[in-house]
């Protein structure tokens, strides 16, 4: 053995020897000098004695990606180990985006012998214990024992924790989907059995980058600037709606050593369906909407965004006019939300006395009014309303874009000829004759 080799031999026994004795002295100190259980507590630390234990308790434990206690608590079966290179998926987000950030989990049935992980967990010049192990490395074998064939059975059992236990086998308290993957559902064979399992080291990602959004230094610090209205190179980031899943009750590490970590806290990111929030839409009581339709939010500043583009004085090109049309979809699809909203209200309201709306506009946004109204059904029906309504778009969109700009016909025929292109085939808005 060279020198360098028998250096790193010698760190890695002290660095192993000092877990140990640090394990043992916490365990004594909480015993009277003259408890028996002292001496017997000593010779189980003694440094070939328990890693002897250890070894032999390995397989009590499992190193895990993804587990099955979190579904339920007291179901055995598979847990897989699968590194995030081996767990890409194309479009998908999964372990396998974790790269670097990947964690190690555990799970026992008896927590009592996750002190076989934490020992593994030692670390010298950047390895842990159970890094080497995997590698076979040949200085970790010797600082374990002089008797090479016995330090390479205890290498070979830490190696054993990533390995499955007893096959594939899932259980009567886990998940299972039974996917048909044959063409004879009356067959049992033509199934698969799908068992989903916890993805723990991408689970234990989320939560310490959530912890950081919620809690960390630089976070609060953006916080704070937001609250006092300062500026701030940092930003911070939000997860409305969170909810936390507790795991293992009082006894987490059952569980997982990773859910031991983090106190059995699992985040649960919100997944909602959108909810719909109108205010309530009232009875048009002017001869047009159109002027009430420009005070809206969206329109104002559609407006101003046009307005102000055409005030710049663009080329005369063809991203020029692309950009106008953007401009005027956008105004379109914000008038088709508005009239939507207003053939909500109860068929008839344009009859009633106190509404003065336009004839054309009526016919345009009270549309089941004629399945009661038969007069004014075949007059919708006889007159060509539609253009009368393209017009007064027109005549408004020029009123509201002519601060600062020469519109005159020639725009108000645009506008005019754009609208009837965009909405002819949205005939339960706008019905062309």
């Amino acid at each position: 053995m060279d020198s360098s080799s028998s250096s790193s031999t010698q760190g890695l026994r002290a660095a192993m020897e000092q877990f140990l004795g640090e394990r043992l002295q916490r365990k004594l100190e909480k015993l009277a000098e003259d408890d028996p259980k002292r001496e017997s507590l000593q010779a189980q630390f003694q440094f070939s004695t328990w890693v002897a234990s250890a070894a032999a308790r390995a397989s009590k434990i499992q190193l895990a990606t993804h587990s099955l206690k979190p579904i339920h608590s007291k179901a055995k079966g598979t847990n897989l180990y699968v590194l995030p290179a081996d767990a890409r998926f194309a479009g998908l987000v999964g372990s396998g985006v974790l790269g670097n950030a990947f964690s190690h989990d555990v799970v026992c049935d008896d927590a009592k012998h996750l002190d076989v992980y934490k020992f593994l967990k030692v670390e010298y010049n950047g390895q842990s214990i159970l890094e080497r192990a995997l590698q076979g490395d040949g200085c970790l074998v010797s600082a374990l024992s002089d008797d090479a064939v016995q330090a390479q059975e205890w290498v070979s059992a830490f190696a054993g924790l990533v390995q499955p236990r007893d096959g594939a086998a899932s259980h009567t308290r886990a998940k299972q989907v039974y996917w048909l993957v044959g063409d004879d559902p009356s067959r049992d064979d033509h199934y698969h059995l799908l068992a989903p399992l916890y993805a723990t080291s991408l689970a234990h990602y989320v939560y310490l980058s959530i912890n950081n959004d919620r809690f960390g230094e630089l976070s609060e610090e953006a916080r704070k600037a937001r609250r006092e209205k300062k500026p701030s190179d940092q930003g911070y980031r939000d997860h409305p709606n969170l909810a936390i899943q507790k795991l293992g009750g009082s006894n987490t590490q059952n569980i997982s050593q990773l859910n031991s970590e983090r106190g059995g806290t699992n985040y649960l990111l919100a997944s909602l369906p959108p909810v719909w929030e109108s205010t309530a839409v009232s009875t048009p009581n002017s001869d047009s909407v159109f002027p009430r339709f420009g005070r809206r939010k969206n329109v104002r500043e559609l407006i101003g965004n046009l307005r102000g583009f055409l005030n710049a004085g663009p080329d005369p090109v063809l991203a020029t006019r692309q950009r106008r049309d953007s401009y005027l979809d956008a105004l379109i699809d914000e008038l088709v939300l508005f009239a939507s909203e207003l053939s909500m209200l109860e068929p008839g309201w344009s009859a009633k006395p106190e509404c003065r709306l336009n004839e054309a506009e009526a016919f345009w946004l009270d549309p089941y009014r004629g399945d009661h109204d038969e007069a004014f059904q075949a007059k919708r029906d006889s007159e060509q309303w539609t253009a009368d309504v393209r017009h007064r778009f027109a005549n408004w969109l020029n009123h509201a874009l002519q601060r600062g700009l020469p519109v005159g016909d020639v725009e108000y025929q645009y506008w005019s000829n754009y609208l009837k292109k965009k909405l002819n085939a949205l005939t339960e808005v706008l019905v062309y004759a």
